[in-house]
């Protein structure tokens, strides 16, 4: 499963504020730390791995023309940057793109280190998530990636997805439903 570490807030606001402040290395820090994860949730809504190069870089790009105007975000950089990654992935599709299989492949790997029967019944449970995550919504699948996989806090998932913590809360907690319904059907097909 990929999992993302992001700065902690403390050292994101400090990086913001000294970004603030015009410090060229506090913008390259932040590229650093912030461009894996953000590259890695635009690759999960596109196949095409120049297209999610192209889009991340397009965030930067947007970050630093941010800060020229003196609009760049004050708090919540991460919530920003990925809010942005989000509005130019629907800009780009000019819909709501869904997590690619490709994605869900990567992001539901087995582990080579596994005994060979391990990974075939590892396999089989993947597979029968994977049939189940694509029976969820294209907002169900956000939720869950943003909040499980990049392990974003409700209110930082809020402010990417535009939308109030308490529907983020319910939406969450509609997808883990969603969720459980289509693993227990499968679950019940193969008997």
């Amino acid at each position: 499963m990929i999992f993302l570490t992001l700065p902690d807030i403390a050292d994101e606001d400090r990086l913001l504020a000294r970004a603030h402040r015009g410090q060229q290395d506090a913008l390259r820090e932040i590229y650093l730390h912030y461009y894996t994860p953000i590259y890695q949730f635009i690759r999960m809504r596109t196949d095409d791995v120049d297209t999610a190069e192209d889009l991340a870089a397009d965030v930067f790009v947007q970050l630093v023309n941010a800060f020229r105007q003196g609009k760049g975000p004050h708090h919540s950089l991460r919530g920003w940057l990925f809010r942005v990654a989000r509005h130019l992935l629907y800009d780009h599709y000019h819909a709501h793109p869904g997590f690619t299989e490709t994605v869900l492949d990567e992001w539901l790997s087995i582990s080579a280190e596994d005994q060979l029967e391990a990974q075939f019944i590892r396999a089989v449970h993947i597979e029968t998530t994977r049939q189940a995550i694509r029976r969820l919504t294209v907002e169900q699948q956000e939720v869950l990636i943003l909040r499980f996989g990049n392990m974003l806090s409700l209110q930082e998932t809020a402010d990417i997805m535009g939308k109030k913590a308490n529907a983020v809360k319910q939406l969450q907690l509609r997808a883990l439903g969603a969720l459980r319904r289509a693993l227990h059907e499968i679950e019940a097909s193969y008997d």
